[in-house]
């Protein structure tokens, strides 16, 4: 094995990732060229395209091209997009950010601060799954003048941790096709406006979404290079696998084909396979519990379900090597945000079962303690045959599972609004810091049905004022000091298992230019990005 990021993988995966800094230096010596349609794969279809709605990365993946973020990330750091530079007062409760001029919407309106505030007071702080808890405390957002945007906070606000959320979390929509609305029912939801590089042309339902060019877009007549993308809707892993074997299709992302046709495509001299380009998107594989089930309510019950998970075979088999255990919502690439000094559950079958024997639940004449309805999340064969891994491991505990499959909306609303399940499985990314992301998993009382977010019925008090203090803590060492306590207890309490923490793979043809050169590059614009024929 070789060391890649921090993770393991396969020599495969290493020796491909080799080809992609050559790709990118080549890219950099010739003139880009105009013109072409990209054909981009998506595994599942979350039927929205609005991400000042839902956080996600497969929305983000399309609408990333259309409406764009305040702020982005580089691998420089942190860079201007619609804002042009942003401060903060020294108590933190206000952040003015400086909003760049000359920017109109595809329908041809001017970009201006009341966009902001209104995306921001309407659906960033009330409606959008992970930000609500990061913008609880915002009170306000004036518009001295058309383009100076002013955040006022009624507890402080880290400016580090405001421009960090920015790139997921910052995307504003167009006031007047939103104001007076119900903004969850609005057609703009799935037929975006925006003022990014590439305009909404259509939406076919279980097919396709096409997107045109931008003329009049705001860096410039030269960019985009591409005339259109074109991102369809895949969830057969094989075909897809097929359809880029026959150059049909230029790039999958996000695992999206089958791990085994990853590491043969990683052989294959005409693709680029590796996980440079998410550095900002790692993830953790989860197992979730409805705590209104009184059996997984018991903790020990969860954690005797920990031990029972025999987590390095699930990394090798399953992830081939690309992982390593979690342990707990913040990953080892959370910076001085992460600890390892946390309790741990290792393999142990025989004490799981006597586990759950001391909790009450001793094996029945049927030869099951009890049954557990899984849903296992439809993001690509891993998530599948981590939920298929799942039922078998619970099976040696002496549990039945039943696996209830679904398409995407059909899990996100099994779990997550109609809470019609007792486990489930999927991953949940982290995104630069805990407040971000993660925190989310463990915060009470955040808006009801809002998905990857806590609509599992379980609260701790000490958990949220945790997560709380440290959202609002301006020294950066409390601040860690604040997530690893929350760490430490989300591991002792296990309201979520973050079972394995993994970075995402993309396959992409070598014809693709200037591709994956941010730590964010597939929910990125790819403004720049162009295809050498």
């Amino acid at each position: 094995m070789k060391k890649f990021s921090g993770l393991k993988c396969t020599v495969a995966f290493g020796c491909a990732w080799l080809g992609l800094g050559a790709g990118v230096a080549l890219a950099q010596d010739e003139e880009a060229k105009r013109g072409g349609t990209l054909v981009v794969h998506m595994a599942s279809e979350q039927r929205t395209l609005n991400p000042a709605l839902r956080a996600s990365t497969g929305v983000y993946e399309i609408s990333g091209k259309i409406i764009e973020p305040l702020i982005d990330r580089s691998y420089d750091g942190y860079v201007p997009v619609l804002a042009t530079e942003w401060s903060s007062t020294e108590d933190g409760k206000q952040i003015t950010v400086k909003l760049r001029e000359g920017v109109n919407w595809h329908d041809g309106e001017a970009f201006q601060c009341d966009d902001v505030a209104f995306t921001a007071m309407n659906m960033w702080k009330e409606l959008l799954n992970y930000s609500s808890s990061l913008q609880a405390n915002l009170e306000s957002v004036d518009c001295p003048d058309p383009h100076t945007a002013v955040f006022n906070y009624s507890k402080p606000m880290p400016l580090e941790l405001f421009v960090a959320a920015m790139p997921d979390l910052g995307h504003p929509v167009p006031k007047h096709l939103f104001e007076g609305t119900d903004i969850l029912k609005n057609e703009f939801n799935t037929a975006p406006v925006g003022t990014g590089p590439f305009k909404f042309v259509e939406y076919e339902r279980g097919q396709y979404v096409m997107t045109e060019r931008n003329d009049d877009y705001w860096r410039g007549e030269e960019y985009p290079y591409l005339d259109r993308i074109v991102w369809r809707f895949i969830r057969d892993k094989s075909a897809a696998g097929a359809a880029l074997e026959a150059g049909e299709i230029h790039e999958s992302g996000f695992i999206g084909i089958s791990m085994a046709d990853v590491e043969r495509l990683s052989n294959d001299d005409r693709f680029d396979v590796g996980t440079k380009g998410y550095e900002n998107n790692v993830a953790h594989s989860t197992i979730e519990f409805n705590h209104r089930n009184p059996i997984l309510a018991d903790v020990n019950v969860r954690r005797a379900i920990y031990h029972g998970l025999d987590i390095d075979f699930a990394i090798e088999n399953i992830m081939r090597g690309f992982a390593k255990p979690g342990r707990g919502p913040v990953p080892s690439t959370g910076g001085e945000n992460y600890t390892d000094d946390v309790p741990t559950y290792p393999y142990d079958v025989e004490k799981a079962k006597q586990m759950l024997d001391e909790a009450g639940y001793p094996v029945k004449e049927d030869g099951f303690r009890f049954k557990l309805r899984h849903r296992p999340a439809p993001w690509g064969e891993y998530t599948q045959l981590w939920g298929e891994y799942f039922a078998q491991a619970m099976k040696e505990l002496d549990i039945d599972v039943e696996l209830l499959n679904n398409d995407a909306p059909g899990f996100l609303n099994g779990v997550y609004r109609d809470h019609d399940f007792d486990t489930a499985n999927g991953w949940h990314q982290f995104r630069s810091d805990p407040a971000v992301s993660t925190m989310v998993w463990l915060r009470s009382g955040l808006p009801e049905g809002s998905p990857w977010t806590n609509q599992f019925g379980w609260k701790d008090e000490t958990v949220d004022t945790l997560i709380d203090d440290a959202a609002s803590e301006l020294d950066p060492e409390k601040r860690a000091e604040l997530y690893h306590e929350i760490q430490r207890r989300a591991m002792e309490e296990l309201p979520v298992i973050f079972a394995i923490e993994h970075p995402f793979i993309s396959v992409t043809n070598k014809k693709l230019q200037n591709h994956h050169n941010t730590p964010r590059w597939n929910s990125s614009s790819w403004y720049d990005l162009w295809i050498k024929e």
